[in-house]
């Protein structure tokens, strides 16, 4: 905390603070209701930006401010995105629709690093506070796809940070083990239930 009040006084930028940390969900909505530009760079703190980052952050800005339909540029990934329509200078357009069958679709938002309006919140709903950060991540990819949002994913996306955490985020995050097993059975299972669920949740039920 020192190391990061020495630096606002360096570069002057607002550091947004609480008594108490209430959430994942509460951090990210009051973190945005603070920001005052017109676009905001979402990068949560175990990710490092690499050299690359610079000049492909520069022409994600140009894009977004040319192209007023894009809500999100996404820099960083586990995996590709499935669904993809080459764009311009190494980003491609996130397709999506209801029958495209990579269940992996549901990931048209991600809380990985990216680049966003700034009145997101006003458009997509405001993050879920008192659930776990994978629900709360959920709801909003779905909230993201119910609302017609578009954005770009950048091909090379390993390329632009690097997480400190490994994927699996042992830190901070615990799956059942059935979400990881390899029992081929199991497997097909877990495909017909997100293929089913996540169907119903995007295109049948419309949260309010």
């Amino acid at each position: 905390m020192d190391q990061l009040k020495q630096i606002q006084q360096l570069y002057g930028f607002k550091l947004i603070l609480s008594e108490v940390n209430k959430g994942l969900g509460n951090n990210l909505n009051k973190g945005q209701d603070a920001v005052t530009s017109e676009f905001t760079l979402y990068v949560q703190e175990d990710f490092i930006p690499t050299a690359e980052f610079a000049p492909n952050f520069k022409n994600a800005l140009a894009m977004m401010s040319s192209n007023k339909e894009l809500d999100i540029v996404r820099f960083y990934a586990y995996v590709k995105y499935p669904y993809l329509k080459p764009y311009k200078d190494g980003f491609s357009e996130m397709l999506i629709k209801p029958w495209y069958t990579d269940y992996m679709k549901i990931y048209y938002y991600s809380d990985h690093p990216h680049l966003r309006r700034s009145n997101f919140l006003n458009k997509f709903g405001r993050y879920a506070e008192n659930v776990k950060g994978d629900r709360m991540e959920y709801r909003m990819c779905v909230s993201f796809i119910q609302n017609k949002g578009k954005g770009l994913f950048f091909d090379n996306f390993k390329s632009l940070f690097i997480q400190e955490n490994s994927e699996n985020e042992p830190s901070t995050m615990s799956r059942k083990n059935w979400t990881q097993t390899k029992n081929p059975v199991i497997s097909m299972l877990r495909y017909v239930y997100r293929q089913l669920k996540y169907n119903y949740d995007i295109w049948l039920y419309k949260r309010n």
